[in-house]
């Protein structure tokens, strides 16, 4: 079974190539150099692209926050809601960049950004109700639990603190 087809076999082929190569032609070499770049830039695309997110994340540090074990629900409930206020604050920046992104581009977002910020606000009053009542709950279910008993002799051991 032959690889060309019948009337090219690779001696002709080869003559081909050739005769076009040794013709005097103006563009031929621009136009060579220029397909010889776009190809390589295309390779080299994939081949960055083949190494992006897929190398193995050794030695990341992950920082977690530490809490006191003796935290109060109000102390945790007024954290939701410092939390809640800070990622309000980056949504917002977030939103506001790509907006001038969308404006950029000639995208219409502000019928839909009017809509959704009525929803936004309508969720976060409820959100921000529902953390309210639950602090109101806490604080006063701190102000009726008893103190904590003192140790005797002043000192936690049982020893007296003053020595």
């Amino acid at each position: 079974m032959a690889i060309f087809p019948r009337p090219v076999s690779p001696k002709s082929a080869f003559s081909d190539f050739w005769s076009y190569f040794t013709e005097r032609r103006a563009h031929k070499w621009p136009l060579l150099g220029l397909s010889a770049a776009v190809t390589w830039i295309i390779i080299w695309a994939f081949v960055i692209d083949g190494q992006t997110n897929i190398m193995p994340r050794q030695n990341k540090i992950i920082y977690v926050e530490s809490w006191d074990a003796n935290r109060t629900d109000a102390a945790i409930i007024l954290q939701q809601k410092m939390d809640l206020a800070r990622s309000e604050v980056a949504l917002r920046k977030k939103q506001k960049e790509m907006q001038g992104l969308a404006d950029a581009f000639g995208i219409d977002w502000r019928a839909d950004e009017a809509r959704n910020t009525a929803r936004r606000k309508e969720a976060l009053k409820y959100i921000n109700a529902q953390l309210d009542d639950r602090l109101a709950k806490a604080e006063a279910a701190e102000g009726k639990a008893a103190p904590a008993p003192a140790t005797p002799q002043g000192g936690p051991d049982g020893g007296d603190a003053k020595q």
